[in-house]
């Protein structure tokens, strides 16, 4: 309990410290908001010119991308100081990080207020409201509590992945870059339904870069297509507790490559 006390007075800190400068906040809060523009494009075209996608009608693939941009908007503001944390290993702040009391992971999760994340969480939120109200789905109690399961292990799952690549940083401060790659391609093929892409391309994106446990799974179980997805049926109706398990397995390797990190210098 007095870690969570120390926590949430230095998030209290971070964010009096950001609403120092108002202009600055309003301007990060709509950069937020702005870098969601592509989805909401994407969705306004989808339901005004076409009645679906890859055997998915025009509501059940909305609830695609309001599923991982909540999820997304959710890892920006709980874990997603990992994202850039290579930036970081190269200034020698990890180091610094390493003399403090404090867990590093901890420290990283409290060096700033992500702003941004009220912005992606506004457009997320808006666009769920908006999936949900066209969908015809009978929303029961059981679809309510899978769905907000599906958001929570999209969260972790995401999380998962880039405290990865921020593992890979400690060794290769390059690596940082990577992170910048997967944001993109979590942006480019997490809305859709990965049935319309090549075999290949959906392979990769649920073996190789398990991107479909974000969305497009959960969203084939909810709405009834979860038998169309390539997988056994169990394995997509269990991605929220697959999400949960990765970050678990890539806390273990932070641990471990935290504990061989030999310094920015090597």
């Amino acid at each position: 309990m007095n870690a969570v006390r120390i926590a949430w007075r230095i998030t209290r800190l971070n964010f009096r410290a950001q609403l120092e400068y108002r202009t600055e906040f309003l301007l990060m809060v709509a950069i937020g908001a702005i870098w969601q523009v592509s989805v909401l494009v994407f969705a306004t075209v989808l339901l005004s010119r076409f009645t679906g996608m890859g055997g998915w009608d025009s509501s059940e693939v909305l609830l695609i991308p309001a599923t991982r941009m909540l999820a997304h908007g959710l890892f920006v503001l709980f874990l997603g100081r990992l994202h850039g944390a290579g930036r970081q290993i190269q200034e020698g702040r990890i180091d610094i990080y390493l003399t403090r009391p404090m867990p590093v992971h901890r420290q990283l999760q409290l060096s700033f207020f992500p702003t941004n994340a009220i912005g992606d969480l506004t457009v997320a939120a808006g666009l769920m409201v908006g999936a949900l109200s066209r969908s015809e789905l009978d929303w029961t109690a059981g679809r309510v509590s899978y769905l907000v399961a599906a958001v929570i292990g999209g969260m972790f799952l995401e999380a998962a992945l880039f405290t990865v690549v921020t593992c890979a940083s400690l060794r290769f401060p390059a690596a940082d870059y990577w992170g910048s790659w997967l944001e993109e391609l979590l942006g480019t093929f997490g809305s859709y339904p990965l049935n319309v892409l090549p075999k290949a391309v959906g392979g990769f994106l649920t073996y190789g870069l398990p991107l479909a446990f974000v969305a497009y799974f959960p969203a084939a179980v909810l709405t009834g297509h979860g038998h169309d997805t390539g997988v056994p049926y169990w394995l997509a109706a269990i991605s929220p507790l697959l999400g949960v398990l990765a970050y678990l397995a890539a806390r273990l390797l932070w641990r471990w490559s935290l504990a061989h990190y030999a310094g920015v210098n090597g």
